[in-house]
């Protein structure tokens, strides 16, 4: 039934700043605070209270115009979005309506058939967020509501796309790639639970084959990718359902409940004119020249598909590596130093996206927390090259490091891991083991090849590990076919 049908999505991404202070006001937006400790008459809408635009959020706005191949706009204007909440302490919302900082932008992400797609980015403009309204959050308030104002006035840009996406996964693949742009700039911390980066989704379905688009839903405030996806999905399917029964969509604003996966409604859209929008008479408009452009733009990091081909190109490392590696900018940094230490590009990449991974996934701790530096890491990868350490002993080495922050050096010398490479002493290990095992030895001769497994890990037994391995196979070799 829902092949009958093609889905149209647009979506509306709301990416907190990572500024210091509030977007009209010297406010911290410092998150967790005791409600209400970070609010001054300008955030709290008093009345004489001025507005001053800070500097800083205009920089970030066009570092992610600029990220996001966007018209930086020459003027732009500041607009109050007049509506009434609990939580909006002035009654409307500092915002941009007509003239955004930013516009007819695309992001390129690829499909679930794995061709690229280019999704139009409408506008991107700057606003201030409301405050938090908190409904019997406690057993004291559990026939309350509270509001806490730390949240009015910090800053955020509105990233509005074209309805240019088909499917929940592509809307997905959006998501994903424009979150990572944005705590790549060092723009947003990117945190979905704490409300950073969340997500308006406007989801209608039309025919196939017809041109003119379907009546919208809006699916407010999702911060989760599964929530998003799983949002998407159960209303394409209600909207479906209601058409194939006789019905018609309406169009409104809907919650989703991540209990019941289910959407409910919880008002009519509003249209623009609802909000009675008007230039702003407290800020005047916004110029921007080249120079200011230019100079934000020599801060612009490398960006992860240039660092991904980059990873590719000099470390000679597959893209599926690369890929992994450039997903979070601070992994693709821990990597990046380490392959400039060591040297080899394959080599770091397996250490990162093995062992090194797994300790950030069985502890549970950031990326910037790793006890293992990446000096650490590639001064371990040496000992490999030069024979000092096995690479199963390299592992030993590398849990040691993690548990005590010791360097490899350190660790070989205090718990006397160093490589057996004593032609000698390792012959002397193999002709014991053979005159131990002389049925597998004639097992071996009968052609038995498997049995030299035997052998290579009595052997290292024999040296706790410490055998050269490939010197170990070769004696073996040579003593069992001589």
């Amino acid at each position: 039934m829902i092949s009958k049908y093609e889905t149209v999505i647009g979506l509306e991404v709301h990416v907190q700043l990572t500024t210091d202070t509030k977007i009209f006001c010297g406010c911290s937006t410092r998150f967790g605070e005791a409600p209400n400790s970070q609010t001054c008459p300008v955030c709290l809408g008093l009345p004489g209270a001025l507005p001053v635009l800070n500097k800083k959020v205009v920089d970030f706005a066009i570092l992610t115009g600029l990220a996001t191949n966007c018209r930086i706009a020459p003027r732009s204007i500041f607009a109050r979005k007049n509506y009434f909440y609990p939580d909006l302490p002035k009654g409307y919302q500092i915002s941009q309506y007509e003239l955004p900082i930013c516009e007819h932008g695309r992001l390129d992400i690829e499909t679930e058939e794995g061709g690229p797609k280019s999704i139009g980015i409408t506008r991107i403009h700057m606003e201030e967020d409301a405050g938090k309204s908190m409904h019997g959050e406690t057993p004291e308030t559990a026939n309350s509501s509270l509001v806490d104002l730390n949240r009015a006035c910090t800053p955020l840009l509105e990233i509005v796309s074209e309805p240019d996406m088909r499917s929940a996964d592509e809307a997905i693949a959006y998501l994903k790639k424009l979150h990572q742009i944005v705590v790549y700039l060092g723009v947003c911390d990117g945190s979905m639970e704490q409300g950073s980066f969340r997500c308006d989704a406007n989801v209608s379905v039309r025919p196939h084959g017809q041109a003119r688009f379907g009546t919208r839903a809006e699916i407010k405030n999702i911060n989760s990718f599964r929530f998003i996806k799983q949002a998407i999905e159960y209303e394409v399917e209600r909207q479906v359902d209601l058409i194939e029964d006789g019905g018609h969509v309406v169009q409104e604003t809907r919650l989703f409940d991540p209990d019941t996966g289910m959407t409910r409604s919880m008002r009519s859209k509003e249209e623009a004119h609802d909000y009675r929008y008007f230039p702003d008479p407290d800020l005047v408009p916004l110029v921007i020249k080249e120079d200011w452009i230019e100079r934000v733009r020599t801060r612009m990091p490398e960006l992860p598909e240039a660092k991904m081909e980059r990873f590719m190109r000099d470390y000679k490392i597959p893209a599926y590596d690369a890929e992994v590696l450039t997903a979070d900018r601070l992994l693709a940094e821990y990597y990046d130093a380490c392959v400039k230490l060591h040297g080899g590009g394959k080599v770091c990449a397996n250490w990162v996206m093995g062992e090194v991974t797994r300790g950030f996934n069985e502890q549970g701790i950031a990326i910037a927390d790793c006890p293992v530096t990446p000096e650490m890491l590639a001064g371990m990868l040496k000992r490999i090259d030069d024979n000092t350490i096995s690479g199963k002993i390299a592992k030993k080495v590398f849990d040691a490091m993690w548990s005590t922050g010791k360097d490899a050096d350190t660790i070989i010398e205090e718990q006397g891991l160093k490589q057996v490479t004593d032609t000698g002493a390792i012959e002397a290990m193999v002709d014991e083991i053979l005159a131990a095992n002389p049925d597998q030895v004639e097992e071996f001769r009968g052609g038995k090849e498997k049995v030299l497994g035997f052998f290579v890990g009595q052997v290292m037994k024999a040296s706790k590990g410490k055998a050269n391995p490939g010197m170990v196979n070769e004696l073996l070799r040579k003593k069992l076919q001589g």
